[in-house]
């Protein structure tokens, strides 16, 4: 092998620049000179054709424009470990540790602000006292000389390794060996080799709980093989990454709490079955997969599935479900409390962003947490009252009755309703009074008639009131305050309803609505200062 070029170089990962690639050729190039490498680069925009030159293929490219020849020389092959924490953190062998000022430490050239100096000081000079490391972009490429990571830095706990050039997976096991009580480890974007078979299962990650691996080309079938060495792993994130197809994780993953599939394009929603029987999983992430559909066939409506038994928390935004019923369907989940799935078509469908919520919210029963807003008791009851309002009609037109005898709602009802038994059991069938239908936007149907009153002021008359249910309760005591000329105290409103007999609504969110609290013409507002 030439001068500057490893024996191993076929396959490694190199950097030239600031642009990172794959060696696939060691060897000459007809009609020059010399040692070349051919290098595949992850950004094809840097490469100049498929490999062939001249009319000779010497390597492939998954890009037509993706590859490159660069001398040896050009090449950056990197650095082991413990010379990249050295470096990272000035404690080579040819620096020194100063003292700063203040709350600093000088290591070499490196100045690091601490917190509590006299703590962390001695910690950061004494390489086997780090317990959390990171050397990102450090260009390591191998563990080292057998066991010195061992001797060296006895302590770490956590490890940050991300975006180096670490070329397959037996390099982070050579490293993570070394370390006895790992947590955590970060190797995102480094494009490596897994093991296509389950020969060897190191015990290197006896301890690890969390593990990530965006944008290292794993897929799904490699996760399962590795998987059996980490037999505690809680949170797991493969975002960005070949998983088109899922398998069932039989006797791996059992203890993992979290999962972030996000920006993988899954083939369709049903893979999700593939991993729905993990009995810890409380967190999965979404995001982007390409799934246009959920479906829980195990169950009925109103009924809960014995599918994801313990997930509280669901990402699904950024995809392309266009239908209600997938929303429908995440009510049979029975522990999710928090959602996120904006940017999915079904959303264009609802021009109004709070009655968008609002449906959503009278859907999923148990969500206390909407896209990353929580979702307030008087929220849950308004979306409630207003859904069992709204779809009233319908329920009427497909067989739904006062009486409980004549109550048979059809099949495409429940279908596209499911919660709508349950509310009705909830807050009573609607009236007929009640059933307002889903009319247009129009200015008329929008001004809510209300009566003013003051308990506490019986000197003070009724006062009617025409009022744009868009109209927040802060423009509304400013309007009260001149109507009923209070001097400067701070108005305390609430609201009662002939349908929520003896009942007083507490109006106690200045930001929201009328519409927020299902304030209906005929109600009135109470004042109180």
């Amino acid at each position: 092998m030439a001068a500057g070029v490893p024996p191993d170089a076929l396959g490694r990962r190199v950097f030239c620049g600031t642009d990172y690639g794959t060696v696939r050729y060691v060897g000459s190039v007809s009609g020059t000179a010399g040692i070349w490498l051919g290098v595949e680069w992850d950004d094809p925009q840097r490469g100049k054709h498929d490999g062939s030159y001249e009319g000779t293929q010497y390597f492939k490219c998954r890009h037509p424009k993706g590859g490159s020849f660069i001398r040896p020389n050009k090449a950056n092959f990197g650095v082991d470990f413990l010379t990249a924490v050295k470096d990272r953190y000035g404690l080579n062998d040819k620096q020194d540790v100063q003292y700063g000022t203040g709350n600093t430490v000088i290591f070499g050239t490196k100045t690091v602000e601490f917190v509590g100096m006299d703590s962390v000081a001695e910690q950061q000079r004494q390489l086997n006292r780090l317990v959390d490391i990171s050397v990102r972009e450090c260009a390591v490429s191998h563990a080292g000389q057998e066991e010195e990571i061992s001797r060296t830095c006895a302590n770490m706990r956590h490890i940050n390794l991300s975006k180096n050039l670490i070329s397959s997976w037996e390099t982070v096991v050579a490293i993570a060996s070394q370390v006895q009580n790992l947590e955590t480890l970060n190797v995102s974007e480094n494009k490596m080799r897994f093991p296509s078979t389950s020969t060897f299962i190191s015990g290197a990650f006896s301890n690890l709980k969390i593990l990530a691996l965006n944008q290292t080309g794993i897929t799904w079938t490699e996760v399962l093989l590795c998987a059996q060495g980490w037999p505690v792993l809680e949170e797991l994130y493969l975002s960005s990454n070949n998983i088109t197809v899922l398998e069932r994780p039989d006797t791996v993953l059992q203890t993992l709490k979290l999962l972030d599939l996000s920006d993988n394009q899954l083939l369709d929603g049903n893979q999700l079955h593939l991993i729905a029987q993990l009995p810890r999983l409380e967190q999965l992430i979404l995001r982007n997969t390409g799934i246009s559909s959920i479906h829980f066939p195990d169950a009925g409506f109103g009924c809960k599935t014995k599918m994801f038994p313990s997930l509280k928390r669901l990402a699904i935004n950024d995809n392309k479900i266009s239908q209600w019923s997938s929303i429908n369907e995440l009510d049979k989940l029975p522990s999710l409390r928090a959602l996120q799935c904006n940017n999915n078509p079904f959303t264009d469908t609802e021009k109004n962003p709070e009655t968008l919520i609002q449906l959503i919210i009278a859907k999923i029963s148990q969500l206390e947490v909407l896209n990353n807003c929580e979702i307030l008791p008087a929220e849950r009851r308004g979306a409630e009252l207003d859904y069992r309002k709204i779809f009233g009609k319908d329920w009427l037109e497909a067989g739904g009755h006062w009486n409980p005898e004549k109550n048979k709602p059809s099949e495409e009802f429940l279908a596209a309703h499911p919660r709508y038994p349950a509310l009705c059991l909830k807050y009573g069938a609607p009236e007929e009074g009640e059933l307002k239908g889903r009319q247009p936007l129009t200015l008329k149907n929008q001004l809510l008639t209300l009566t003013i009153k003051c308990p506490e002021k019986p000197e003070q008359k009724p006062v009617e009131k025409k009022l744009p249910e868009s109209m927040t309760i802060q423009k509304v005591k400013g309007l009260l305050y001149r109507l009923l000329k209070i001097p400067g105290s701070e108005l305390k409103l609430s609201y009662e309803s002939s349908k929520l007999e003896g009942k007083e609504v507490e109006l106690d969110n200045d930001l929201k609505p009328l519409q927020f609290y299902s304030i209906e013409s005929g109600d009135c507002v109470l004042v109180r200062w």
